[in-house]
């Protein structure tokens, strides 16, 4: 059995594994940085370090209803750095039994390495993340510049 947080984008459910997570805290204000790329919202500040911001749903190519009020940033480590992946918003904590876990499809292989397998809940799919490969190998870079660009301004 695994604890997911499962969470909201656009209209499909995803989850990610709870302790993968370090916290979910509500949107705070984003620092933009100039020529970051497309999915990286920027940087906020959290308790004194600077953390780079991902937008989940850009990065996956999802679009689809947002209520501002309702978006949660989930605090998490990517590439062996801190950052945070905006959702639209956080659903529920549930217990998914390892039987109900199917792997991803194999046409997925090559662009699903992010996607830890498919979760039935229920009626629902939900699709299951690991965030550490959310990012290519290249993006975990330019997020690790990021950083370091963000700590010497």
């Amino acid at each position: 059995m695994e604890k997911m947080v499962i969470f909201g984008l656009g209209k499909e459910l995803y989850g990610m594994d709870i302790f993968e997570l370090k916290e979910i805290i509500r949107m705070a204000e984003i620092t933009r940085i100039p020529k970051a790329p497309s999915f990286i919202e920027g940087v906020i500040n959290l308790r004194g370090k600077i953390i780079p911001v991902i937008d989940l749903k850009k990065k996956l190519g999802i679009y689809g209803n947002e209520n501002p009020e309702e978006k949660r940033i989930l605090v998490t480590d990517v590439g062996g750095q801190t950052a945070g992946l905006v959702v639209d918003y956080v659903h529920e904590v549930a217990d998914v039994e390892d039987k109900d876990i199917e792997p991803p499809p194999a046409v997925l292989e090559i662009e699903g390495r992010f996607i830890k397998g498919l979760a039935k809940m229920g009626e629902r799919i939900v699709v299951l993340l690991k965030a550490d490969e959310i990012l290519s190998l290249k993006e975990k870079q330019e997020l690790e510049n990021l950083a370091k660009e963000g700590m010497q301004g």
